[in-house]
């Protein structure tokens, strides 16, 4: 018991020593504080500067013949022969078709006929009315015989016009069996073959024929889209390009691009009920016949100019909860801010700006995730290489 007291001072003088000891390390640490902070985070920007923009339009459709003529019989009767090649170019009033003209050369004679004898009809009636005209002067004849008389020359002087009317007929019926073709152009196939019956006005055309020079392109555009254009204009936002005629580019359906430009002549006044849109038509010089028509095929409609556009990269653009765009701009002080703009349609991978923003701003394209709104960031330009981290000291 006494070598325990003993030991007990000892032993809490030790446990002391080792609590101050360690009390003095805590406070030698503590004194040190934490490390420094590396400063506020960079962020990739790009400043926006208006510039000038022409905005296209993209738009779906089909190709059509700038003329296009069906060739149907106007008298009907057998084919005896086809005298052109399916295919081929042909020339306004080339001869096409020939019908047997047999009837109707019979028909002609039997107008010529009928011309003549009212020709000879009319002769005696005249001398008979030139005579009772000086006789019902002196009474020797009666005012009705000479009334009787005008009226009988008359009659046969209408019989002389009837007369010549159908020898116009039988002539013009006897042109008609030679089929001619109305318009320049290419040929289609032929729907007849020697020796088939055909009839005045029938309903199959014997062939088409088609002018390929000059190509129409019908495209359509939602009223949406023109409803758009049209507020864009009276904005200001865009203007005309001031031309006579819109040009018109064209990609073919195997997405390369047509050599020559065209020109919009024609926008459909009346929407169609059934798809909410509108016909535009342009043309297109086809000096090679490269384009045939039924084509499908993308023409690219020029909407108008900008001259001080904003674009703002996609990137850079997000939505908030509402659906509304918006961008993170560095603001006063450098710090964070949010920014919510109005957007009107995609340029190349931008967005077209129409309010919101102005020239001069800093919108964030990189580093968003450490821009919060009122964080002060350290503003760089977009793709710069970040800078190299101090060495650390020994």
């Amino acid at each position: 018991m006494e070598t325990f007291d003993k030991i007990k001072p000892i032993f809490l003088a030790g446990v002391l020593s080792a609590i101050l000891a360690l009390a003095g390390c805590g406070q030698q640490s503590s004194g040190k504080g934490p490390p420094a902070p590396g400063g506020p985070p960079e962020v990739g920007v790009v400043v926006v500067t208006p510039e000038a923009v022409t905005l296209t339009t993209e738009l779906s459709g089909r190709t059509a013949p700038r003329l296009i003529a069906e060739v149907r019989p106007q008298v009907g009767g057998i084919i005896q022969q086809r005298l052109f090649t399916e295919g081929s170019d042909v020339q306004a009033g080339q001869l096409l078709y020939q019908i047997d003209p047999a009837l109707y050369r019979s028909e002609l004679a039997g107008a010529k006929a009928a011309l003549a004898r009212a020709e000879a009809n009319v002769a005696p009636v005249r001398l008979r009315e030139e005579r009772y005209a000086e006789l019902v002067k002196i009474n020797a004849v009666s005012r009705q015989d000479f009334d009787d008389t005008q009226a009988a020359l008359k009659q046969a002087e209408a019989e002389i016009e009837a007369a010549r009317a159908a020898l116009e007929t039988a002539r013009i019926n006897l042109d008609y069996t030679s089929v001619k073709a109305p318009i320049s152009g290419r040929i289609g196939r032929s729907s007849v073959t020697t020796g088939a019956l055909v009839t005045a006005s029938q309903a199959e055309p014997l062939a088409a024929i088609q002018q390929l020079d000059a190509m129409y392109v019908d495209v359509t555009q939602s009223t949406a889209e023109l409803l758009r254009l049209k507020r864009n204009l009276a904005s200001g936002l865009l203007q005309d390009g001031g031309d006579a005629q819109t040009r018109v580019t064209l990609l073919l359906e195997d997405n390369t691009p047509y050599p020559l430009d065209g020109v919009l002549k024609f926008s459909e006044v009346t929407v169609d009920q059934g798809t909410g849109s509108v016909t535009l038509r342009a043309v297109f010089p086809n000096p090679r016949h490269l384009l045939l028509p039924g084509m499908f095929v993308r023409a690219i409609v020029t909407e108008g100019m900008s001259s001080q556009a904003i674009l703002v990269p996609q990137r850079g653009v997000t939505r908030n909860p509402a659906g509304n765009a918006m961008v993170m701009v560095v603001g006063a002080e450098e710090k964070v801010e949010p920014r919510v703009i109005k957007v009107v349609q995609t340029v190349g991978d931008s967005w077209l700006v129409s309010e919101g923003l102005q020239a001069g701003d800093r919108v964030i394209l990189e580093g968003i995730q450490r821009a919060r709104p009122g964080t002060v960031v350290k503003a760089v330009p977009f793709g710069a290489k970040p800078e190299a981290a101090p060495a650390a000291a020994k």
